[in-house]
């Protein structure tokens, strides 16, 4: 008889936010008794790094297929924020220079942001490109300008108008920059469904892409768009039969044109039945 397999009993884990509206990962924390807001030392791939509890998550089984889950190492002191405030101005100092170089060598890029890790031992620069840049001469230089090791890596225009923020055409803040953790596909199709005319400068963010607030309401949209008879259905109505030119999703009703020409808005109270197509 097999003796029964020891199962790992399930981890504290909290969600980490490294950033203002960025995503939150699951993080192990062992025996510290954390709560959402605490500044915490976390591990990475890249090294340490000062990061905050956005929520408390609870006991939770390891990741399948996925290795071990990242884990806190410890609460935030005094020492690791001053650490931190320290790192940043170096990230400050690291991007000037870093403009200075790119300007000397007119490399076809845009610097957005620089970070550095708590250690000190790594800074990542972000930009954003039309195309290829080849950039291992500035990497060599800043890696011996600045004594530590350098990575750069290219990023989206989403990306960039997340980093930079700015304020949308509503006049409030931008939507990926102020809360949004993480961006969904966003098609014409959505644009389409709630019947927006499609201007192109009208439907374009900051970014340049198709603005994000198109998916908040296009569920709603295309599940009441399906209680409708589609457009150039011929419909029998108490209001006369014809055939429906238009749907007004929200009101619930359609425009109908009648054999005689004029058209006459229908609920679906007055839609007695729909003949075949």
């Amino acid at each position: 008889m097999s003796e029964p397999r020891e199962t790992t009993p399930p981890a504290q884990v909290v969600g980490i936010r490294f950033h203002y509206a960025g995503p939150i990962h699951p993080y192990a924390c062992g025996s510290l008794t954390l709560q959402a807001g605490d500044q915490v030392v976390v591990e990475t791939e890249r090294g340490t790094a000062l990061a905050t509890v956005a929520a408390v998550l609870g006991p939770a089984p390891a990741p399948e297929g996925e290795g071990r889950r990242m884990r806190v190492i410890k609460k935030a002191d005094s020492r690791d924020v001053a650490r931190q405030d320290n790192q940043m101005q170096r990230a400050r100092d690291a991007q000037r220079i870093a403009l200075h170089r790119i300007r000397e060598r007119e490399l076809a890029m845009k610097l957005i942001n620089v970070e550095g890790q708590l250690d000190a031992g790594k800074m990542v620069f972000y930009f954003s490109a039309s195309g290829r840049v080849d950039f291992r001469d500035l990497v060599r230089d800043l890696a011996q300008t600045l004594h530590c090791r350098v990575e750069m890596k290219q990023i989206g225009a989403r990306d960039e108008t997340k980093i930079t923020g700015g304020v949308g055409p509503c006049g409030r803040e931008l939507c990926c920059s102020s809360w949004m953790t993480e961006f969904q596909p966003v098609s014409l199709n959505m644009a389409k469904a709630q019947g927006l005319s499609l201007n192109p400068s009208k439907l374009a963010g900051m970014c340049g892409r198709l603005k994000c607030c198109l998916r908040y309401e296009y569920d709603t949209y295309r599940e009441l768009g399906r209680k409708l008879p589609s457009i150039g259905a011929a419909v029998v109505c108490v209001k006369g039969d014809g055939v429906v030119t238009r749907q007004n999703i929200l009101q619930q009703t359609v425009m109908v044109r009648r054999e005689d020409g004029s058209e006459v808005e229908a609920t679906l109270d007055d839609l007695v039945q729909r003949k075949p197509q």
